[in-house]
């Protein structure tokens, strides 16, 4: 009996499939828009796509082997595509990059630094947590990636504003800063709506559900019982945390007074805690076990031995009536040329924009539209986990306006004889002042002004150091891109292909500067490509 299409598909996506119906459809010349694939969950192209098609898998050059190159090379192999990578550093994962003993790098500086980190100690120089909703851990699953919890936020961080206020220069804990800050916040609003501010806005049970959630949410009348205290904020609870921590027997513990109202509000001490409600910035967040390198070797191994290139730096890339054709200079100093059936470009734009190739003048206008943003760490290795022995810190970070930006205490190897802690993650004006800096000056600031924040012990026991300034970094050259307008002509070109030649990176995601965006764009680029070579 005849058997209509859809039928057929039908058939097909039983047995083999999302992507062998994909495949099937292309053979009908039934593909997709891109648009609509746009919308529909990601189906990993596979080898019955062209069994199903008595087509032949077609080759594919990956340029970069960073952790969007990694995730094209790997989700093209799963349907046979015949995929190389070329890399110029040595080794994979681009910015997903574990510092460890014994690496060596040299910057655009000139200087060369030896990590002297001893056995188990690292630092994530560029990402080094993951939400628990980011397809990077679908991957880590995937993938046998051992995760462990990483402390994002941590009540026992600490906080450091300079200023003039009472609260100023001087460490503070996120609990008791939080509860100094809710407290005086639902104070005013406690006062306002029983002032009749809000009798335009709100009813009357309406008021009372909100002055009784105020009380709660800010730990009003310090549950005196006092009736002229009940729409007060005395700080005189646990929420602050204590001086002396209650005990056994009659010690019930003590609790420094909160500052005035106006100290809390003018020292800004409250700006951080946004931070925590960030899309990406739960409590609760993630690593790799071992550094967060792991994924970028198993995305490696995964993808194939002597599939990748490494110290093979790209110098042209053009489009052809046949393909796609590359140069570069191989790890050995020597010229080549490599052809495919496609190219997709990984490269970081700004440095993709300087790169010779015939796509035309909008792709380098493009290309050089994306803005490099400038980012940089230190790891402080030290003898003594004194974080954890003298301050009970276990993991979590603590914010500052000082050039630090942010300290990070490791989420991991509690109570071990040593520790790196991350002494500066900053950004902007910031970065680039440490930037400019060698290592020495580097590590002699970060400490001075650590100190500020966790005293003298601050530059005690510092075993080892090893510093990073992405914007001086060879083949990144920024921690991070970003664009005027992510709805404009220039992000539009880089998002179809040009020729034979396509595009990915976390720059072409709504997840900047997250492995998530890097997967995301690999996989958005790797279904426009298996969808043409399907229809075609």
């Amino acid at each position: 009996m005849p058997v209509s299409r859809r039928n057929f598909l039908r058939g097909v996506g039983a047995t083999g499939g999302a992507g062998a119906m994909f495949g099937a459809m292309g053979a009908l010349g039934l593909a997709p828009a891109a648009s609509a694939a746009e919308n529909a969950a990601f189906a990993p192209p596979r080898a019955s796509d062209f069994t199903l098609t008595g087509r032949s898998s077609r080759t594919v050059l990956v340029l970069g082997a960073g952790i969007a190159g990694l995730t094209t090379a790997y989700e093209l192999g799963k349907a046979g595509y015949r995929v190389t990578l070329l890399e110029g550093r040595q080794r994979p994962g681009g910015r997903n990059w574990t510092v460890r003993g014994g690496d060596t790098e040299t910057d655009l500086n000139g200087e060369t630094q030896r990590v002297r980190f001893a056995e188990g100690q690292y630092m994530n120089a560029g990402p080094a947590r993951i939400p628990q909703h980011h397809v990077t851990l679908d991957y880590c699953r995937e993938l046998g990636v051992a995760i462990e919890p990483f402390v994002n936020q941590n009540a026992d961080a600490l906080l450091y504003y300079t200023g003039d206020t009472a609260v100023s220069n001087t460490a503070v804990k996120h609990r008791t800063a939080k509860a100094d800050v809710y407290g005086y916040v639902s104070e005013l609003l406690s006062k306002a709506t029983n002032a009749g501010a809000l009798d335009d806005e709100l009813s009357a049970s309406d008021k009372e559900a909100l002055v009784e959630f105020l009380r709660d949410f800010g730990d009003l009348g310090n549950s005196t019982g006092d009736p002229a205290a009940a729409d007060l904020y005395l700080g005189g609870s646990g929420r602050r945390g204590f001086d002396v921590e209650p005990g056994a027997g009659l010690q019930a513990g003590s609790i420094s007074p909160a500052p005035a109202l106006h100290d809390v509000i003018a020292s800004g001490i409250g700006r951080e805690f946004t931070f925590e409600f960030g899309w990406d910035q739960a409590v609760m967040m993630f690593q790799p076990v071992g550094g967060m390198d792991r994924i970028a070797y198993a995305l490696e191994k995964a993808v194939g031995p002597g599939r990748i290139r490494y110290g093979a730096e790209v110098t042209a890339i053009r489009t052809t009536p046949a393909g796609g054709e590359v140069d570069y200079v191989d790890a050995r100093g020597a010229t080549r040329t490599a052809a495919a059936d496609f190219v997709v470009n990984t490269i970081p734009p700004h440095i993709a924009a300087r790169i010779p190739h015939n796509l035309g003048p909008g792709v380098t206008a493009a290309l050089g539209a994306a803005t490099p943003s400038p980012t940089g760490k230190i790891g402080l290795e030290y003898s003594r986990r004194w974080w954890e022995d003298d301050m009970r810190i276990y993991g979590g970070i603590t914010n500052t306006d000082l050039d630090l930006a942010h300290v990070w205490y490791p989420s991991s190897g509690f109570h071990g004889d040593r520790g790196v802690v991350v002494g500066y993650y900053n950004y902007g004006r910031q970065a680039l002042e440490y930037a400019a800096l060698p290592h020495a000056q580097r590590r002699k600031r970060a400490v001075e002004n650590g100190a500020k924040i966790h005293g003298p012990v601050y530059g005690q026991d510092i075993a080892s150091s090893f510093s990073v300034s992405w914007s001086r970094t060879r083949y990144s050259e920024a921690g991070w891109v970003d664009w005027t307008s992510q709805t404009g002509p220039e992000y539009a070109t880089l998002l179809a292909p040009q020729g034979n030649v396509y595009f990915a990176g976390d720059h072409l995601s709504h997840a900047i500067a997250w492995q998530h965006g890097a997967m995301t764009s690999a996989r958005a680029t790797v279904t426009a490509l298996h969808q043409r070579v399907m229809s075609s």
